[in-house]
């Protein structure tokens, strides 16, 4: 068992220490902190049985069981650190055998881990999905789940599912039960429609909130995801609005003919941050959610915006200009102890700070538009990315990916969703409708 749990990715810790190695047990899996790992874990993720093929809103039962390990296997195989076997490698698994598995079997395919689990219909119209981790070496079962779901959300039971094995095996938070929101884009540059648009972290159940009748920009997701602060340009005045999810209602929260930038809430919910620009000079300023007075926290010349809060409410990082060049700047939620946190080459954009607290992405131009990372302090930078055009990180649920936008050469204003891990290594497109930019990864979904 403890070969499994010194599986971790992206961290080194003394309580997940390597073991002596013996004759009888196996060396555990080697993880490189600042390289990623040298092989992904092998895990085997059989079809999810039914014990009566049912006929649900969501699909026969029995295919259901195919899907839901196929999503699991997917999730795995997307972090970069689990490679699934492939189906020939697997074999039916009954439902007898769900909590009973066959150990010697699967230790001959390799699997390290197995996944097995089972679906099955309620009578109340609701369906219940089973999820057992085992240690194929152990023989032991390391976690188990069951998650009772509406079939609408079928597909999340299998993203928890993914969570559970994740997080068992790395130590680190989960995060595929989460969802995006993205600026949609098409047409030719100069004349891109822009709409809003969210999705599953995986690009499933993708659905369009605005008609793109107005330019939309830089949609960020309030604490509760039941709404989602914005830019638009009705009738070509820069406002900000918030979108309620679940009733499709739009309310204004602030309406200038200055331009206004970037719009994001704090952590607890009652603010909204956001730069605009009035008499020449662009400062940061923050408004009650629901509606009011702004108030100003930047005064220096220049423009300052880009910001983004701490976890727990009290610092906000931001971009200015005032040192004559794009850098980072890190400040109290009100304003106050204003202190300079990016240095060296290039310019610093569109700083983030990670949930965890512990790190901020950024946006690095020097020539070229990277991804990177540094501590809240301004050290340990570190670029993930090496593109033309990288740029708007967003942070995953638990502070270990990131997701942002790329676009290619030629200025043809094409731009697609990628993501990249901690360790730069994993790194993939994100599937969407149509092209894709400024991403904003919402928390775990509850």
């Amino acid at each position: 068992m403890k070969r499994l749990l010194a599986f971790l990715s992206l961290l080194a810790t003394p309580a997940l220490a390597q073991e002596p190695t013996s004759a009888q047990t196996p060396p555990p899996l080697e993880v490189s902190v600042t390289g990623g790992i040298s092989a992904p874990m092998p895990i085997a993720i059989p079809v999810m049985p039914t014990q009566a093929a049912v006929d649900t809103p969501a699909g026969n039962t029995e295919a259901l069981g195919r899907q839901l390990a196929e999503i699991v296997a997917n999730d795995l195989r997307g972090s970069g650190l689990f490679a699934p076997l492939a189906p020939g490698q697997l074999r039916p698994v009954a439902s007898s055998e769900v909590n009973a598995p066959q150990f010697d079997y699967w230790g001959g395919t390799g699997a390290q881990a197995l996944v097995q689990g089972f679906v099955r219909a309620n009578g109340d119209g609701t369906l219940t999905v089973g999820c057992y981790l085992y240690d194929v070496f152990a023989k032991a079962e390391l976690a188990r789940q069951g998650f009772v779901v509406p079939p609408a959300d079928w597909r999340r039971a299998a993203h928890k599912c993914a969570d559970t094995v994740y997080a068992r095996l790395t130590g680190e938070g989960p995060y595929f039960d989460s969802r995006v929101v993205y600026v949609s884009e098409t047409g030719p540059k100069g004349k891109r429609v822009k709409r809003l648009a969210i999705m599953d972290q995986d690009g499933a159940n993708h659905r369009f909130l605005t008609n793109g009748q107005s330019i939309v920009l830089t949609p960020r997701f309030s604490p509760s995801q039941q709404s989602i602060v914005y830019m638009s340009y009705v009738g070509r005045i820069p406002s900000i609005y918030v979108y309620d999810i679940g009733s499709g209602r739009q309310r204004l929260v602030v309406q200038n003919v200055a331009t206004t930038f970037g719009p994001r809430f704090s952590p607890d919910g009652r603010w909204i941050l956001f730069s605009m620009a009035t008499g020449g000079n662009t400062d940061l300023y923050r408004v009650p959610a629901s509606g009011g007075s702004a108030q100003r926290l930047t005064t220096s010349p220049g423009i300052d915006t880009g910001g983004s809060y701490s976890p727990d409410g009290r610092r906000i990082v931001f971009e200015s200009d005032r040192s004559g060049g794009q850098q980072l700047y890190v400040m109290n939620a009100d304003g106050s102890d204003q202190q300079r946190i990016s240095f060296g080459g290039g310019r610093h954009a569109t700083p983030t700070w990670s949930p965890r607290g512990d790190l901020i992405a950024f946006t690095k131009i020097a020539g070229s538009f990277r991804i990177g990372i540094m501590s809240p302090s301004g050290g340990g930078e570190k670029l993930l990315t090496d593109s033309w055009q990288d740029e708007g990180p967003s942070w995953s649920p638990n502070g270990r990916v990131l997701m942002f936008f790329r676009s290619g050469q030629g200025g043809g204003g094409i731009a697609d969703l990628w993501s990249v891990d901690l360790t730069g290594v994993n790194e993939r497109k994100v599937p969407t409708v149509l092209d894709g930019s400024d991403p904003s990864w919402g928390p775990l979904r509850p």
